[in-house]
């Protein structure tokens, strides 16, 4: 069968920094993930699904098993829907909206196998998207190749940003190419050209190296792009080779962009695993920007540096580090829905 791309039929995707009409998350119920502290993540949701539902509607997708745990928990200006659930990670299980200018709303629905099969189950996961697709009356667009939301990024101008290590990963697209996969984002997602960046920058990450760890467009024309400050940090090369690529690189309209860098907070192993702590992970919110905070001297200057780029929306700080134990952090659970 032929796929059929939303561009195709005059989608594209919004920034993020566009009009939301809603932001939807995932409760935690994976012990996989979260070992022994499943319940302060759950509490660590809680805290975030709040601060989002003051500026915007925030859904929380439950496991049924545990819809009435989320309900309490996050309190009456969180809406709670029950759908069956393997984790918590609705950027990557849930469906990247796209919008067209006469209106319209569509979802597209990758395929998802769990990071790559890095955990022992995600067929619950991977039907999450049709139902976000479903309750929002959209579109719905199925590509058959491995992807996940935190995978990429754009700044709704025909730019996008991704790393080399997930979507041509042969845990998820054996035999894919680059040619290939600039096609089919570029397709799916109306742009014109993708900027590919090292997804191994980072000593750990579950995800093999989601671009929402690394950089992330502000605004267009402005990228953040997060930086170790020690030289003799693992990590230190490697993330300056992708600022220095950021640098380099040109928007759709053939403009440079002006590169912020946010130094990461200190290393911090956990279980023989580096934790993959960065401030890039953060959401915007209409009206305000939710970022992490991880409990490390790293975190005011990195705040500062965030309140400077969005003067025009509320800076909320958030706990991180229970959300990062899992593997990934505040942009990792959520997943906003344009407003049309």
């Amino acid at each position: 069968m032929t796929t059929r791309y939303p561009s195709e039929d005059g989608f594209t995707m919004p920034p993020e920094w566009a009009p939301h009409a809603a932001t939807y998350m995932a409760w935690p119920c994976s012990e996989e993930a979260f070992r022994d502290r499943l319940e302060q993540a759950r509490d660590a949701y809680a805290q975030v699904a709040q601060a989002i539902a003051d500026f915007e509607p925030l859904i929380m997708i439950a496991d049924p098993a545990h819809a009435a745990d989320a309900a309490a928990r996050c309190g009456p200006s969180v809406q709670v829907i029950e759908a069956p659930l393997d984790d918590s990670w609705a950027r990557d299980i849930g469906a990247t909206f796209v919008t067209a200018a006469d209106g319209r709303l569509a979802g597209i629905d990758w395929r998802f196998n769990a990071w790559g099969e890095a955990f022992s189950s995600w067929e619950k996961d991977a039907d999450i998207a049709r139902v976000m697709i479903e309750r929002e009356r959209a579109a719905r667009y199925p590509i058959d190749v491995y992807m996940e939301g935190g995978g990429l990024h754009t700044d709704g101008r025909g730019t996008l940003l991704t790393t080399d290590t997930v979507m041509l990963n042969p845990n998820r697209n054996p035999g894919l190419s680059q040619p290939e996969a600039d096609e089919i984002l570029t397709r799916a997602l109306g742009g014109a050209q993708v900027i590919w960046l090292d997804g191994a920058a980072l000593e750990y990450d579950s995800t093999d190296g989601h671009v929402d760890n690394l950089a992330c467009f502000v605004r267009e024309g402005v990228i953040a792009a997060l930086v170790a400050q020690d030289p003799s940090d693992p990590q230190y090369e490697r993330l300056a080779e992708n600022a220095k690529r950021l640098r380099a690189a040109k928007d759709a309209a053939g403009k440079p962009f002006e590169v912020v860098e946010i130094a990461h907070p200190e290393k911090r192993v956990e279980h023989d695993l580096r934790l993959p702590m960065s401030y890039i992970n953060y959401y915007i919110a209409n009206g305000a920007v939710i970022a992490p905070a991880f409990d490390d001297p790293a975190d005011g200057p990195a705040m500062e540096k965030l309140a400077r780029l969005y003067p025009d929306r509320k800076l909320v700080q958030v706990p991180g580090l229970e959300i990062v134990r899992g593997g990934g952090c505040v942009h990792c659970i959520t997943q906003q829905v344009p407003k049309i």
